[in-house]
């Protein structure tokens, strides 16, 4: 299983969170599934740094690459057929950074983590 984390299973996973699934930490913490973060997880988290809505992710932000690295996370750029799929979505959450995951794990055969039950009608795997 190929995982794509959201945002918030992210920053949980990096914070030891509760609020992260044990389903979704296992999942994670397994060494056989290997896990990306979008490049739209930096963009979100860099955005909502620098407007005071992640005040807590600030090292994060500012480490972003070589806590991925140190993790063992892969990084996953945004292409021209991701942001594609993502303008076309029919969806009426207005979010760009959660489309762009869906159009991700789409496109990418990948499983998105994520406590977000309204990615269960795109047609996406997800594991909470």
């Amino acid at each position: 299983m190929r995982l794509l984390l959201d945002t918030h299973a992210l920053l949980w996973w990096l914070d030891g969170d509760t609020k992260l699934s044990p389903t979704a930490r296992a999942a994670i913490g397994n060494e056989a599934h290997p896990v990306w973060v979008s490049a739209a997880t930096a963009w979100e988290i860099a955005t909502k740094v620098r407007i005071g809505k992640l005040p807590e992710a600030v090292e994060v932000a500012a480490r972003l690459p070589d806590i991925l690295s140190e993790q063992v996370f892969t990084p996953l750029a945004i292409s021209v057929e991701h942001a594609r799929q993502a303008g076309l979505l029919e969806y009426a959450h207005r979010d760009p950074f959660d489309r762009m995951l869906i159009a991700q794990a789409q496109i990418e055969g990948m499983t998105l983590v994520s406590n977000e039950t309204l990615f269960d009608s795109f047609n996406v795997q997800r594991l909470w």
